[in-house]
């Protein structure tokens, strides 16, 4: 099974004219600079080199939005956690019309450049 879904549309409007650098097929995401304002939608099935990459990225002053999987169990959601992240519920499942109703539910978080966070060691393949 792909995990290239693209956004919802309704969801992914609200960020037009952001910088993207998940999107499918695009190769160079985690080795560029993102742009000033970036959502970011990243492979479910390894979102940790994202979130350590949009964390860097944020600590650089940028605002960063990701939609993930809720998944408070994970390394990675710690991490954003640690880096004062905000954690948005969707309060439905997103469908996604490559392959329906995702089988989980999903957040938006969001990191703003000029939260202070503490610094945290992350490398970006710290996270699995």
């Amino acid at each position: 099974m792909s995990d290239e879904w693209r956004t919802p549309q309704w969801l992914y409007s609200l960020f037009a004219g952001w910088d993207d650098p998940a999107l499918p097929l695009r190769t160079d995401g985690l080795t560029r600079a993102w742009g000033p304002r970036t959502y970011c939608n990243p492979p479910y099935s390894r979102p940790g080199p994202w979130v350590a990459k949009a964390i860097s990225e944020a600590r650089l002053g940028k605002l960063i939005v990701m939609l993930l999987q809720n998944d408070s169990s994970t390394r990675w959601w710690a991490a954003l956690h640690e880096a004062g992240a905000h954690f948005l519920y969707i309060g439905e499942r997103l469908h996604y019309s490559e392959a329906g109703p995702a089988r989980f539910a999903s957040v938006l978080v969001i990191l703003e450049g000029r939260h202070p966070a503490p610094v945290v060691a992350v490398g970006l393949e710290e996270f699995g």
